[in-house]
């Protein structure tokens, strides 16, 4: 045991596994409180549309990086912002509208919301790995796709400003919910009662899928954009197994993703394994515990 703190002490000493682990517990906290919402309105999968697309997204910002650098020798002041910024420039505003058009288009009466979703998402990221194989930025294109889908295997790659961008989103997201709590709470049950009691529920509906791209463009440089979906949907649907009331299954699934992820993290450290995955899996493993003990309750 002292032998694990020991290499824990060690490892906490450096800025960036701080790092590592502030973004990863804000990002959970983040996640879980949208991912309740998510999962009761039936639309979960608009993080796993939305992550494709964000995919998608950074393939073109890595293409067009590329392109400004070589076209202009390595001098182009907008090639080197959107390198030093991961691509966030174009990333964001894409996943954004994306968020935007696809709420639209899954109110349409000719494409139901699952179908946007897989529309969107399968398009995106077709389109992104067709561009990275096109244009690739380096000689190992398949470790650049799975370290994008998967999350990268080092957590070196955090900055300070991507940390005080995280702080900054946690605090909007927790002042969206306190503020709006009575609000979200009857667009998530009934949202035609909600519009018949004069509350703006695409306004609310916009909100909700606006946080969720900020959320899925920053977590992907933690968990990939393959496993963000599983952030949002898990602790939620943990905390549902034992807990009915709205504000119970928030706490549960803000605790639940909490500790997941400075578990995962903590044993990623420690066993040199994947941060993303290892996330993942801890998630998924109280979420057998959690259904388990759900189930031995009802027989008693």
């Amino acid at each position: 045991m002292s032998e694990i703190m020991d290499k824990l002490q060690y490892y906490f000493a450096y800025p960036f596994v701080r790092y590592a682990l502030i973004v990863g517990l804000l990002i959970a906290l983040c996640s879980s409180l949208l991912g309740v919402t998510l999962v009761l309105k039936r639309f979960s999968f608009i993080g796993d549309g939305l992550s494709h697309v964000a995919f998608g997204a950074m393939a073109v910002s890595t293409v067009l990086s590329v392109t400004l650098k070589k076209m202009s020798g390595g001098e182009s002041a907008f090639g080197k912002f959107l390198e030093d910024t991961n691509g966030m420039a174009i990333i964001l505003p894409i996943t954004l509208l994306s968020a935007v058009l696809l709420l639209r288009t899954g109110q349409n009466t000719k494409i139901k919301g699952d179908a946007a979703v897989a529309m969107i998402s399968v398009g995106a990221l077709a389109l992104g790995y067709m561009l990275i194989n096109l244009f690739p930025a380096s000689s190992n294109v398949a470790g650049d796709v799975c370290s994008t889908l998967f999350g990268s295997t080092s957590i070196l790659t955090l900055t300070k400003g991507e940390v005080w961008l995280c702080a900054i989103l946690a605090v909007v997201v927790l002042a969206v919910f306190i503020i709006f709590y009575n609000r979200i709470f009857s667009v998530t049950f009934d949202e035609n009662f909600a519009k018949a009691s004069g509350v703006k529920a695409d306004g609310y509906n916009l909100i909700i899928a606006v946080i969720t791209a900020l959320i899925i463009v920053l977590a992907m440089t933690l968990v990939g954009s393959l496993l963000i979906s599983a952030l949002i949907i898990f602790p939620a649907l943990s905390a549902m197994r034992l807990f009915k009331s709205f504000k119970s299954v928030i706490i549960c699934s803000a605790v639940i993703s909490v500790l997941c992820a400075g578990v995962g993290i903590i044993v990623s450290i420690l066993c040199s394994t994947p941060v993303g995955s290892t996330i993942v899996s801890a998630d998924i493993i109280v979420f057998g515990i959690f259904s388990l003990t759900a189930a031995l309750t009802r027989r008693n």
